[in-house]
């Protein structure tokens, strides 16, 4: 375990208030709530109530900020000795564990309440459920004793998809479990290309990532097998599911297009660390220009102008 004598004496309060923001690492939320307010759009068939929206996200917001914020507290001893996480605030010594677990409990709790007073109960338990998962079974079991922790891990990452649907319908779909899928396939490709590019750092500190156990070669048939089936996914939201529509196949087409032309690059050149950060860098936009293709479509105004433009060609033909 970590333990540093930094004193925090020196520290203004905009500099503690900065400490405990990066404690949430919020580069990876904005990713979850995309794939949260996808859900909810094609849950409420384009029409989303505003304030819904708002609280969803917010709720979503905080039980993220939560899960992360354990994670950091779990993880001290081995981000001290990561390049890429030696100045996180724990291994840095500007906040303490125990300050830490106060500040996780507090949001998990607000979040919580939110949820389950402007959503429903169902969307805090899911919610709840992705913290739970994040820490017990991808922090505390998979991450330091399994390759297949990011792929069994990935079920925390697309939990926001099924809070969305809930939060609008009360229930859970085909559909909304459709979305979890897609994200889940995702999430493999999207962090081995990651893994490949910072094995070293996961070697150092004993982390079993796939690139470190079964070398760049294996990883990367894994992420081509994973990156075919999160495309093949997209489609079926199209069909048999109708859920969505002919925009948001010709964007989901468009995407996946470039996405097994990246994946495919990273197949031919293995250990090519730029061709990997191409694909890392490309699987963020994906996933958030997929999402907001699942929004593009199911927005009313899109059903009448591609309503008026079949109206129009039935008239010429």
């Amino acid at each position: 375990m970590i333990e540093t004598n930094v004193s925090r004496h020196h520290e203004t309060f905009l500099q503690v208030i900065q400490s405990y923001y990066q404690l949430t690492k919020p580069r990876i939320i904005p990713l979850l709530l995309i794939t949260t307010a996808g859900s909810m759009w094609i849950a409420a068939k384009g029409q989303v109530d505003p304030l819904l929206l708002l609280v969803t996200l917010i709720g979503g917001t905080l039980a993220a900020a939560s899960a992360q914020t354990i994670n950091c507290i779990y993880d001290r001893d081995i981000d001290y000795d990561m390049e890429r996480t030696r100045h996180r605030p724990m291994p840095a010594g500007k906040v303490q564990p125990r300050d830490a677990l106060i500040f996780a409990i507090a949001l998990a709790a607000i979040s919580f309440t939110l949820l389950t007073v402007f959503a429903n109960l169902l969307a805090a338990l899911l919610a709840l459920s992705g913290i739970v998962f994040y820490i017990l079974v991808y922090t505390h079991w998979l991450k330091r004793h399994s390759t297949q922790n990011i792929v069994i891990g990935g079920a925390a990452g697309a939990i926001p998809a099924l809070v969305g649907w809930a939060a609008v319908t009360g229930t859970l779909s085909w559909a909304a479990w459709l979305i979890f899928a897609i994200v889940f396939l995702w999430t493999p490709p999207h962090f081995w290309a990651l893994a490949l590019m910072i094995r070293d750092d996961y070697a150092k500190v004993g982390i079993p990532m796939l690139p470190v156990v079964v070398g760049d070669i294996a990883t990367v048939k894994q992420i081509w097998y994973y990156t075919l089936m999160t495309v093949a996914a997209t489609l079926l939201l199209v069909y048999p599911l109708k859920a969505s529509g002919i925009v948001y196949a010709a964007i989901a087409l468009s995407l996946g297009g470039l996405f097994i032309y990246k994946s495919w690059r990273l197949l031919q050149n293995p250990e090519d660390r730029t061709v990997a950060r191409d694909l890392f860098l490309y699987s963020i936009s994906y996933m958030m220009l997929l999402c907001l293709g699942m929004v593009i479509d199911s927005l009313p105004l899109t059903h009448h102008l591609i309503n008026a433009v079949g109206n129009q060609l039935h008239l010429i033909s």
